[in-house]
């Protein structure tokens, strides 16, 4: 039975019972959890003795004309999926007890955080990297796991604990997909018939760029332009950013190098804004 924390004091309490030694494992969330999300406990329960979730929709990282309000809340079947993977405790916060009145403190990394989301959704990382050091103060975890799928959050988030000595170890788990390669995303709940159809083509684009790569393409502005020409295919997808990037910075590069590249896409179906990326190996 998943033990279910709702507020700090009850977070505090529970995690100063834990044995001294004892290795926490972490996995926070904001929750309508699929596959994708327990493939992350389960990587989490392979790293340490004890595993806890959070779900918590955080104000922080949503802008002023985006989904907070319609962002599903199915906590009831949640709840049932942490409890069949056998997740030890689960933190289930209000928005009050996270953010009491007056609270005006807030974290923000300044480079990797710049471009690609951050550049379309301003605030949005410093809404993240604000939670999750909040959450890490409160679990004290050993290691916390996040999603590759949200490539950049994971490099904002390794930057926080790198530059803030946060003692926490950063995973990262592998991107889960349906069958047609589309990337599993809570999101995904609010696709059309028709949208959910031309979706696909955006895993597409990055495997098509990939294979450009190892025929030997290595300029950065040709591979990212094919990735376009793929999208273009429908009129459906509404293309907010294709970018080729360094897989550490995020930083712009004129060519795939040694240190490979992280191939980057954002777009818009209907009014459902959709990320996929791939990492690229770099040259010997």
């Amino acid at each position: 039975m998943t033990l279910i924390l709702r507020d700090k004091a009850s977070l505090r309490a529970w995690r100063a019972k834990l044995t001294e030694g004892t290795r926490l494992g972490f996995v926070p969330t904001m929750g309508a959890l699929h596959a994708g999300h327990m493939s992350l406990v389960a990587q989490a329960r392979a790293a340490a003795d004890i595993v806890i979730a959070s779900i918590f929709v955080n104000p922080l990282q949503f802008g002023p004309n985006e989904d907070l309000s319609r962002y599903p809340r199915p906590i009831e079947a949640d709840i049932e999926k942490l409890e069949a993977a056998g997740v030890d405790a689960l933190f289930l916060p209000s928005v009050e007890d996270m953010y009491p009145t007056g609270a005006s403190t807030m974290v923000e990394e300044t480079l990797v955080s710049g471009p690609l989301c951050g550049a379309v959704r301003p605030g949005h990382f410093r809404g993240v990297t604000t939670v999750v050091l909040k959450l890490f103060n409160l679990v004290q975890p050993h290691v916390a796991v996040f999603g590759q799928k949200d490539a950049q959050q994971c490099a904002v988030i390794e930057r926080m604990v790198r530059d803030l000595d946060v003692p926490v170890e950063i995973l990262r788990g592998p991107i889960m997909r349906e069958a047609d390669g589309l990337a599993l995303s809570s999101r995904n709940v609010y696709l059309s018939v028709e949208d959910r159809a031309a979706a696909p083509l955006l895993h597409q684009s990055l495997q098509t760029v990939a294979a450009a790569y190892e025929a030997g393409e290595r300029d950065a502005e040709k591979l990212a332009q094919i990735g376009l020409d793929v999208l273009a295919q429908s009129d459906r997808i509404k293309v907010q950013y294709w970018e080729v990037r360094d897989p550490e910075s995020l930083g712009g590069i004129a060519r795939v190098g040694a240190s490979g590249a992280l191939l980057a896409v954002a777009a818009h179906l209907g009014t459902t804004r959709l990320i996929d990326n791939l990492l690229l190996g770099g040259d010997v």
